[in-house]
């Protein structure tokens, strides 16, 4: 079901009002996912031309493109709820944008603006300054509505029946590379449109989380991590389980249960206004008291939605609280050089009764061929 146009009006006015409450005159949304969630529109191609949506408080939001991306932009789902207004070739975009801005305006501007854009608006407005909008509004897609959670759970049910199918597909005596492309295609054929991810990470490759999949062969008795995602009717999916290949030894049953213990209390620690990094406290302390402390080499968790990271995060330092419909991972992992891995990631999300799994395949070991 398609996102309405009082949706995306919701969602603009409200980002408008969180600028006016954190000091901003405005924010200015380029083409990315600050854009698509917003206001829906999404350039067909990426060009050096400026698009510029312009929103503030109790103003009217503002959607300037080039003349001949017009008719794709008024073809938007959210274009009902803003005014749309376009620069014709051999014109200055920056002069044409700096007639929506103040001049002496402080704003928030996307993380992934091109310099060019940026430089020019700055040439334009020498008086108006700008601040990334990750650093002055960090939550801005970070509380979801529930179509939007929706889908995610879509998403997350898709990835859990990946999961379930992969277990039935031969590990030992194909390469890494093979069973990643098993689960990029097991993603398509469960309404992914896209794959942004498919690790497989065996034996001693699983104890480096940035490992990909390469073409190592699986063998009997190795630990595999498997990590995979992507994107199902724009909001995204990211599911993590470690399998292994006939029986495991004891320790690798201890460490794999140490992981899924802390995942577990990681996920009853969510509840609202209890800050990001308490979570990752959490799972940190189940981990060390076991003995492992130094084996984490990364944070617990991270946001997720139309992208598949952005924030909230769940780290040390994060003291923003978490809010009913905020959607993130909880990914504890415990890492052995040279041995094995161990990584469990769920996507949940906060409610007012604490936390809501959006994956709920099977969290313990299981033994595949």
């Amino acid at each position: 079901m398609a996102f309405t146009r009082q949706e995306y009006a919701a969602r603009m006015d409200r980002a408008a009002r969180d600028a006016s409450v954190a000091g901003l005159t405005g924010l200015l949304v380029t083409p990315g996912p600050d854009l698509v969630r917003l206001c829906g529109y999404r350039p067909a191609a990426v060009t050096e031309r400026l698009t510029l949506l312009v929103l503030a408080h109790d103003e009217e939001p503002h959607l300037l493109v080039p003349a001949l991306e017009r008719p794709d932009a008024a073809a938007a789902p959210g274009a009902g709820a803003v005014r749309i207004s376009a620069w014709q070739d051999g014109q200055d975009p920056y002069a044409v944008a700096a007639g929506l801005l103040m001049p002496h305006g402080r704003y928030g501007i996307s993380d992934d603006a091109w310099a060019l854009h940026l430089l020019g608006l700055e040439e334009a407005l020498p008086l108006t300054t700008y601040r990334a909008l990750t650093i002055a509004l960090p939550m801005l897609r970070a509380v979801k509505d529930e179509q939007e959670v929706a889908r995610l759970a879509a998403a997350g049910a898709a990835a859990d029946a990946v999961y379930e199918e992969i277990l039935a597909v031969p590990f030992a005596g194909r390469r890494e590379i093979d069973v990643a492309a098993d689960l990029a295609r097991l993603l398509l054929l469960h309404g992914h449109g896209q794959v942004d991810f498919a690790v497989v990470g065996s034996g001693p490759h699983g104890a480096d989380p940035q490992h990909a999949a390469g073409e190592r062969v699986i063998e009997d008795g190795d630990m595999v991590v498997l990590d995979f995602g992507g994107l199902k009717d724009g909001y995204a999916s990211d599911l993590s389980r470690t399998v292994h290949v006939g029986p495991p030894t004891d320790e690798e049953r201890t460490v794999h249960e140490i992981v899924r213990t802390a995942q577990q209390a990681a996920f009853e620690a969510v509840r609202p206004g209890v800050p990001c990094q308490e979570i990752d406290r959490v799972a940190r302390a189940v981990i060390a008291d076991a003995g492992y402390g130094d084996r984490i080499l990364h944070r617990t968790g991270h946001g997720i939605g139309i992208t598949t990271l952005e924030p909230p995060y769940l780290v040390a330092g994060e003291e923003q609280p978490l809010v009913p419909g905020m959607c993130f991972s909880i990914e504890p992992g415990i890492y052995l050089t040279g041995r094995f891995g161990v990584r469990i990631a769920d996507i949940v999300t906060c409610t007012q009764e604490g936390a809501r799994r959006l994956n709920v395949t099977s969290r313990e070991m299981a033994v595949v061929t």
